[in-house]
C-alpha cells in the first residue's frame, strides 16, 4: 500500500509543474482538448443509441417477462458502458500522445532537465509514439472485453467491472506513459515491462490515480500534461535498485538496446 500511495503521489508532483512551468504545461492542454472533444462526442452517441444496442444484443429477451428483460438489458448496458470507459481512457491517452508528441516531448525534456538529465538523448519520435499507441489500443480492447464480460455477472457485475476496468486501465496507462523516458535510455519494451512488474504497486498507484482523474468531467484534459511529467519521475524511480535487486546483485537495466 505504501508503494501504491507513493505512485499516486507522483501524479500530484506532476501537477506541481503547473506552478513552476505554467506556459509549458498549458501547451499540453491543446492536443488533450482536441482529442477529448472527439471522444466526448463518441460517448454521447453511445448513450443516445444504448437502448437500441442493448435490445439488438438481447433479442432472446423479447419473449421474457418485462422485469427480467429489463434486468438483462440493464446488465448488458452497464457492461457496454464499463467497456467503453476502459477503451476511451486507453485510446484517449494513445491518441493524445500521438497528436501532442511535440508538446509532450518538451514537457518530458523539461522534467528530465530539472531532475539532472538535461542532455539525455531521446530516440523516441513520432513513429515510435504511433507504435506504442497501437500496442496500447490493442491491449485496451482486450481489457475492455474483459470488463464487459465481468459486467454480465448478476448483481455484482457492475462493481467488479468498474474495479477491473480501473485497475487494468491504470496499469496500461503506467506502461504507456513511462515508455518515453525508458526508451530514451535504450531500454527495450520487454525490459520496460519487467521494471514495471518489479514495482507493480508503484506503477498501479500512478496509473490508477491518473485513470480516476480521467473519469472526472474535464479531468482528462487537465491531467494529461501532469501525467507526462509524473510518469517521467515514475520512470526514473523504476530504475532505482530495489532492496531485493541489491541483495541478489541483479541489474534491471542490464538488457538494453
Amino acid at each position: 500500500m505504501r508503494e501504491f500511495i507513493r505512485g499516486a503521489a507522483m501524479l500530484g508532483r506532476g501537477f506541481g509543474y503547473w506552478s513552476r512551468r505554467p506556459g509549458l504545461m498549458a501547451l499540453g492542454l491543446v492536443p488533450a482538448a482536441i482529442v477529448a472533444a472527439l471522444f466526448l462526442a463518441a460517448l454521447i452517441a453511445l448513450g443516445a443509441f444504448l437502448p437500441g444496442i442493448t435490445e439488438a444484443l438481447t433479442p432472446f429477451a423479447g419473449t421474457w417477462p418485462a422485469v427480467w428483460a429489463t434486468v438483462i438489458r440493464i446488465a448488458v448496458g452497464t457492461a457496454l458502458i464499463g467497456a467503453a470507459l476502459v477503451l476511451v481512457a486507453v485510446t484517449f491517452t494513445a491518441a493524445t500522445l500521438v497528436v501532442g508528441e511535440p508538446f509532450y516531448d518538451r514537457i518530458w525534456r523539461a522534467v528530465e532537465g530539472e531532475l539532472g538529465d538535461a542532455d539525455i538523448e531521446a530516440d523516441y519520435g513520432f513513429w515510435q509514439s504511433v507504435g506504442d499507441a497501437t500496442r496500447l489500443v490493442v491491449r485496451g480492447i482486450a481489457a475492455a472485453l474483459l470488463a464487459a464480460l465481468a459486467g454480465l455477472i448478476p448483481v455484482v457485475g457492475g462493481v467488479i467491472a468498474t474495479f477491473l476496468g480501473v485497475l487494468m486501465t491504470g496499469w496500461l496507462l503506467a506502461v504507456e506513459l513511462t515508455s518515453r523516458a525508458l526508451t530514451a535510455r535504450g531500454i527495450r519494451p520487454d525490459t520496460r515491462k519487467e521494471l514495471l512488474r518489479r514495482r507493480r504497486g508503484l506503477a498501479l498507484g500512478f496509473g490508477v490515480a491518473t485513470q480516476l482523474c480521467f473519469l472526472v468531467p474535464g479531468g482528462a484534459v487537465a491531467t494529461m500534461a501532469a501525467a507526462v511529467a509524473g510518469s517521467t519521475m515514475l520512470a526514473r524511480t523504476l530504475l532505482e535498485p530495489t532492496a531485493g535487486a541489491e541483495s541478489e546483485g541483479s541489474d534491471p537495466t542490464a538488457a538494453v538496446a
